[in-house]
């Protein structure tokens, strides 16, 4: 799909100012949006948007579907009559910064809890009758999301492998003894979803109405702590007792010498053919009644993946093992037309998966940091010279450095490079690499905030391979000048990337 030239800005909702320990959905996701339209920006790129998992990684959520119950405003449960005053005063220590995720987890948790106790006693009949219709539109999903969660938080830490084996192996009659023991927690978990997709359809037509589009993040496996392994276990590679067989991950890159063991299960795609891909249709339909356009993480993924067995420690003994790519994406077509993906085509890219990408339409990914090699050549594929209108180009993504922490770590070699081609003099490489991103032919062009506000590698989001420490990056407003959004605005219109109709002048506000 081609997509009309445009730019915008990558931040995940965790990162915004907010007075509960990590940002969500009230009015600085609000704010955002009226600066990226202030900046004749069009685009917004987050990250997965369903619950985190272990290291508190968006990639490892428990469920495809289910948004994450962290992300609720909780001053709009308030307003609601669902929490006192007193429920939204933080706790001591909470971090405008950097999230606490121990100490946001228990207090976002604990207000929800008691949101859900009021609504059970106070909601009006049309309340209820909302949540009603919406428990019974996302019946296929929610059911067991529902009663995997509350499993969950009955049997604390185990793993789901080890529950009750009625429960563990999904006997009818145990999960029906289980549903009715748990009915409370089951329905506080369908409050919160209720929650959670009304304030995020809210905000999605109020950056729609400003001409700003939503980009989402598709994560290609799911965790194997989530319902969806729970529920549908004949989809993934495991033995007779739900343990993975093979596992997730890539094999040794400039990231880590011995690859990235991400764990996830491995799809049974014989189980996806034999039913034509129903699972993926149904989980791809649902992100696109969330977002504008979605960005499938680990496109490669889809040719083949790294499939490593699940004894093993590390990636290094993996092995390539080919998938369905285009008969999957052929069967998600058919089904739902054709979509504005966005195919993250980065690390061990073959032939095969170029060829995979081109034949169904999908831009791919350039990132500049990729372009400079020691020799001073790099990898020419993210250099903009090379560019096709059919792709779509970054600084750097969640996964790298600042753009400004990359360049004070750079080899000389590189930095000849950089200067060498971009006639740079040294001074503010974040900006410069967003001008010669927004100057490419590349028809979409996203920057990290922390770029725009030229931070430094203190300020990263995620460093692959580490499993503690990530995600953690939040901003304030005081990081935030009119000077940000007016040259985001003069480069847009500079290179043609403003939507037609925006004006070229009036208040650019931080």
């Amino acid at each position: 799909m081609q997509f009309q030239r445009a730019s915008g800005v990558l931040a995940h909702i965790t990162s915004l100012p907010g007075a509960h320990g990590s940002g969500d959905l009230g009015p600085a996701a609000f704010h955002f949006v009226d600066w990226l339209h202030s900046g004749g920006q069009t685009l917004w790129q987050f990250l997965p948007l369903g619950g985190i998992g272990v290291g508190h990684s968006p990639y490892m959520g428990s469920s495809a579907f289910a948004g994450n119950v962290l992300l609720i405003d909780l001053a709009e449960l308030h307003q609601r009559g669902w929490l006192e005053a007193h429920d939204l005063v933080p706790t001591e220590g909470m971090q405008d910064r950097a999230i606490n995720f121990p100490q946001v987890i228990d207090f976002r948790m604990a207000r929800l809890a008691r949101a859900n106790a009021r609504f059970q006693v106070m909601a009006s009949p049309e309340e209820r009758a909302d949540l009603a219709d919406f428990s019974e539109q996302h019946a296929p999903w929610l059911k067991d999301y529902a009663l995997f969660m509350a499993l969950a938080d009955h049997f604390g830490a185990r793993r789901w492998t080890d529950w009750d084996p009625s429960l563990a192996q999904r006997d009818p009659q145990g999960l029906a003894v289980a549903a009715q023991a748990h009915a409370s927690r089951i329905d506080f978990w369908k409050f919160c979803q209720w929650c959670f997709f009304r304030q995020w359809h809210r905000l999605r037509a109020y950056a729609n109405a400003r001409g700003v589009h939503l980009v989402g993040d598709v994560p290609i496996f799911v965790a194997q702590e989530s319902a969806d392994v729970w529920a549908r276990p004949e989809l993934f590679e495991l033995d007779a007792q739900g343990h993975p067989i093979v596992v997730a991950g890539v094999p040794p890159d400039a990231f880590s010498d011995t690859g990235q063991r991400w764990g996830n299960p491995l799809y049974r795609w014989s189980a996806h053919e034999q039913d034509n891909f129903a699972w993926w249709i149904s989980r791809v339909r649902h992100v696109f009644e969330m977002v504008d356009i979605a960005r499938i993480d680990h496109f490669r993924g889809f040719e083949s993946c790294w499939e490593i067995p699940a004894t093993e420690p590390t990636a290094m003994q993996g092995r390539w093992v080919a998938a369905p790519g285009d008969a999957l994406f052929s069967a998600i077509v058919h089904a739902l037309g054709p979509l504005p993906i966005i195919a993250e085509d980065l690390g061990v890219i073959t032939a095969e998966v170029t060829a995979l990408r081109k034949k169904h339409g999908f831009p791919g990914m350039r990132v500049l940091q990729f372009g400079w090699g020691a020799d001073q050549i790099g990898d020419a594929h993210h250099l903009p010279h090379t560019y096709e209108p059919a792709a779509v180009v970054y600084p750097g993504t969640h996964d790298n450095d600042t753009a400004l922490g990359w360049w004070n770590a750079a080899p000389d070699a590189v930095r000849h490079h950089v200067r060498d081609y971009l006639a740079f003099d040294g001074n503010d490489v974040g900006w410069v690499f967003i001008r010669a991103a927004c100057a490419s032919v590349a028809g979409l062009a996203i920057y990290p905030l922390q770029d725009v506000l030229r931070l430094s590698g203190e300020h990263r989001m995620n460093k692959p391979g580490t499993p503690e420490g990530n995600w953690r990056w939040r901003f304030t407003w005081a990081d935030v000048d009119p000077g940000h959004a007016a040259l985001l605005k003069h480069l847009s219109r500079l290179y043609g990337r403003l939507p037609q109709g925006t004006a070229t002048s009036g208040k650019i506000t931080g």
